[in-house]
């Protein structure tokens, strides 16, 4: 049985990647900072018949959380296959780029940026014992440097700064990540969920939950032949589902 942990996993795209991949015949370790909420969406899961799911305790601004969840992680299983690194936030809003405090950046970047790194390092070496790892770091279609140039962008005019940089920079992570693993079996991609309808935005998203964490879970069950240091967004590009960086 394949293996997935799946980081800010106690609620909405997160959640519903978690079910999809129980419902494919994985075991999901549901990451969450709250362990008390990640247990009451673990029962959740299992009153739907999905039983091979448990919380994990993980808080990706903290090292010592990271740390501890390796630790525990590694008394469960030898082996992880799939690391989805989901969770994120916007920071206070608005935040623009000449009036935002420089602490709105940090966190948002210690989040987004550090608290990825930081996941991915610590639980690589159980990803490796994996003959197919696969890591999925959530993006967004606003982390696209090209089309927020370019003025004839739906979204040109949306700009919330800080996570706007940080998505910029975990796509970079993502490019030089899979280019250091490129001789090896993983796949290292970034998946723009889309403008989905979730507490993140208030619900002002026109997509859904299911549709978003489908995109997800098609990046982490890709096969041997499945592309990697990939930025796949439905939203920016329909037709190709290949977004420019």
């Amino acid at each position: 049985m394949k293996t997935a942990l799946i980081t800010g996993a106690n609620k909405s795209i997160g959640f519903e990647t978690a079910r999809q991949l129980l419902q494919q015949g994985y075991y999901v370790y549901l990451g969450c900072r709250d362990i008390q909420k990640g247990q009451e969406a673990v029962s959740q899961l299992q009153a739907e018949g999905l039983t091979q799911v448990e919380p994990i305790e993980i808080d990706v601004d903290n090292a010592d959380s990271i740390k501890a969840a390796r630790e525990v992680l590694g008394q469960k299983t030898n082996v992880l296959d799939v690391l989805i690194n989901n969770a994120g936030i916007h920071g206070a809003m608005p935040n623009t780029a000449l009036e935002t405090d420089i602490d709105v950046f940090k966190q948002v970047f210690d989040t987004n940026v550090f608290g990825v790194i930081s996941v991915t390092q610590a639980f690589v070496d159980l990803l490796r014992q994996s003959p197919e790892p696969r890591i999925v770091n959530l993006t967004s279609g606003l982390g696209s440097l090209t089309l927020h140039s370019d003025p004839a962008w739906k979204y040109y005019a949306i700009k919330p700064t800080a996570y706007v940089m940080s998505k910029a920079a975990l796509n970079a992570y993502t490019i030089v990540l899979a280019h250091e693993l490129r001789d090896t079996t993983f796949k290292v991609n970034a998946v723009d969920p889309g403008y989905t309808a979730t507490d993140f935005n208030n619900h002002s998203g026109p997509g859904t939950v299911p549709d978003a964490a489908a995109r997800v879970v098609k990046a982490a069950t890709f096969g041997p032949d499945g592309p990697t240091g990939q930025f796949f967004s439905d939203d920016n590009a329909p037709e190709t589902g290949v977004s420019p960086w």
